[in-house]
């Protein structure tokens, strides 16, 4: 079996050399790191990776194949995917193709053989950055693909939430007896989400990230949900003044990772861009009202600002840093003290794993249950 030459061109001109994964061609994005061991079919297929060419920090991957079940959307959205050992085939029995497969039909352009243990510690060490994969034809000089490379828009001011947003409303009905109806704000979200609020007898409707708070209160819900997605918060005007109406109508609002930024814009606070940012699935947060510490699935380049406990004043109450990051102090969480709106900057609907954070759908079920 020959392999194609491929390069990922970094835009401060690192250059690692690897064989075609995937579809062969050019791709062009954000390069980031994920330090998750598995869910990689769940990681290419949030919304929230959209624009990013995403390096695999576990050294083997593709090892369980790809199945029907695991999407958390309807394609695959990372720009481009780089990997050091691809596994030639796949194991597992739900499994009913190959990651290889996959990716080339879905148009995928990936690399393989790289260093990645190398490439994360560029990442890590001189931040996200501009990148491209090329291969087969779109190989040229490396001044000509850095020059490409450099050409594409930074993640920096990039407005990417309508581009992942659904078309148009749809609906999860819940799983029994339905006790409450949640609007969930889609700025890229993901499968399982409306399926855990489903399980704990939420009625969800879905709608498009660019929804009037009047179309939501059409639908006349118990609560409203915003979701993860990409790119830069402050491009979000639009989302922030609906989070502002729904706050100023008193109705429970929970937001994860995008849209804990949305609240937190909301509630008055900046955004910035982080210097590589988190993504994987063994990310230690720490609670500070209660000290529990939840080890997390998170995918963020931008935070917002705040220091652990800060209490602060908005025009819907008194509002807090009520999570931070183990790791760094980065803010994972804000909430107003009474209580009726909350969010985190990680992902508790455990897609894929961990489960520690799970007991937030029912926080954000029992806060409506007081409404």
């Amino acid at each position: 079996m020959t392999h194609s030459a491929a390069a990922l061109v970094l835009e401060d001109g690192r250059v690692f050399r690897g064989s075609a994964f995937g579809t062969q061609g050019q791709t062009l994005g954000e390069a980031v790191f994920c330090t998750a061991m598995t869910g990689y079919q769940e990681t290419l297929t949030d919304p929230s990776y959209h624009r990013q060419i995403v390096v695999a920090a576990a050294p083997q991957i593709g090892n369980t194949g790809w199945n029907d079940e695991d999407d958390e959307s309807q394609r695959i959205w990372v720009a481009g995917y780089a990997v050091r050992d691809p596994s030639r085939r796949a194991s597992n029995w739900r499994a009913n193709s190959t990651l290889q497969d996959q990716l080339v039909a879905q148009h995928v352009v990936g690399i393989a053989g790289i260093d990645t243990r190398a490439a994360v510690r560029h990442l890590r060490t001189r931040g996200s950055m501009k990148a491209g994969i090329f291969s087969g034809a779109a190989l040229a000089e490396v001044d000509e693909l850095l020059a490409r490379v450099n050409g594409q828009p930074s993640m920096l001011g990039a407005d990417l939430a309508e581009e992942v947003s659904t078309g148009g409303l749809y609906t999860i009905d819940p799983v029994g007896e339905r006790r409450f109806t949640v609007v969930a704000v889609d700025l890229g979200i993901k499968t399982n989400t409306p399926r855990m609020f489903a399980e704990r007898g939420m009625r969800v409707h879905v709608v498009p990230s660019n929804t009037s708070l009047d179309q939501i209160l059409e639908l006349n819900p118990d609560g409203v949900f915003l979701s993860n997605g990409p790119g830069d918060p402050a491009t979000q005007d639009g989302a922030v003044e609906l989070t502002k109406g729904v706050l100023g109508r008193g109705l429970p609002l929970f937001g994860i990772c995008f849209g804990n930024q949305i609240l937190g814009r909301a509630l008055g606070r900046g955004t910035y861009k982080m210097k590589f940012g988190h993504r994987g699935i063994n990310i230690p947060v720490v609670e500070q009202q209660t000290g529990r510490i939840s080890i997390t699935a998170q995918n963020h380049g931008f935070a917002l600002e705040g220091e652990a406990g800060e209490q602060f004043d908005t025009p819907y109450g008194r509002a807090e840093v009520s999570h931070v990051c183990a790791n760094d102090g980065t803010v994972e969480g804000v909430r107003l003290v009474d209580g009726r709106a909350f969010s985190v900057q990680y992902h508790p609907e455990a897609a894929a794993g961990p489960h520690d954070a799970a007991y937030l759908f029912d926080r954000f079920a029992g806060l409506m249950e007081g409404s």
